[in-house]
């Protein structure tokens, strides 16, 4: 099989959607996607991927548990017997005011959004390594960067922490894997879709561009690190924020 192996965590919405239909509308890979609860999503991604006759799999596991990762690494292995991209996208907030945030949603913030990128990249380093090639990109945020709500400081705590776990794994696994991330700004996901329309209103003010992204652009700058024309570029966190004011 000469096809790269891309998984993609979160991949049955939003980003994680739009790239795994990129991936395969490109050709030359197999797409994995990753998905938690949501089987009836996670298959109408893979019939539109099967549309493009690509090889794919929908593997069903809760990332913020070790064991689940360790359990979607190994399927992915043991069906396509390598991993060459892996993208991790899957993530999740809770809007609320800051004297409202809780323990324990705060830990499955940052068990989802921080420990499972960790540990992913700590479990497929090994397969790039024997490989002698390999890509992974973080899906950060500009959430913590300029765009602050003390409401989602812990998602946004998370958010950063992948710009610094993406630094520490360029050095750590160079030149045999690059590693980079991907920062947006506002996206036009299902996340993002019961915002109330004054607070979208005033975020898009603050855009050049005069709107929000929408998933497949993000997609295309994923594509784009993942690609052969990105072959120098390594530790670098690629911000897409429709010109920020």
């Amino acid at each position: 099989m000469d096809n790269k192996v891309v998984l993609i965590t979160g991949g049955s919405r939003g980003i994680g959607r739009a790239t795994a239909i990129k991936f395969a509308q490109r050709g030359g890979y197999c797409v994995v996607i990753n998905y938690k609860s949501n089987e009836n999503e996670a298959q109408k991604v893979i019939s539109e991927i099967k549309k493009y006759k690509c090889p794919t799999l929908a593997i069903k596991a809760d990332i913020s548990k070790e064991s689940e990762i360790d359990r979607l690494v190994s399927t992915c292995i043991d069906k396509f017997g390598r991993i060459d991209v892996l993208i991790n996208n899957a993530g999740i907030v809770y809007d609320r005011e800051f004297e409202d945030i809780k323990y324990e949603e705060s830990l499955e913030i940052v068990k989802t959004n921080m420990l499972a990128p960790l540990f992913l990249s700590q479990k497929i380093a090994p397969y790039m390594i024997k490989q002698g090639s390999g890509c992974i990109i973080n899906i950060s945020s500009t959430s913590g960067m300029y765009d602050f709500n003390p409401g989602t400081a812990d998602y946004a705590m998370t958010k950063l922490a992948l710009q610094s776990l993406t630094k520490d794994l360029s050095m750590k696994y160079a030149p045999t894997i690059r590693v980079n991330a991907v920062a947006p700004g506002w996206v036009n996901t299902d996340m993002n879709a019961d915002l109330p329309i004054d607070f979208v209103k005033s975020e898009t003010q603050k855009y050049h561009m005069g709107r929000w992204a929408e998933p497949e652009e993000i997609a295309d700058a994923i594509i784009y690190l993942a690609s052969d024309n990105a072959t120098y570029m390594t530790g670098h966190v690629l911000v897409l924020d429709g010109g920020h004011c």
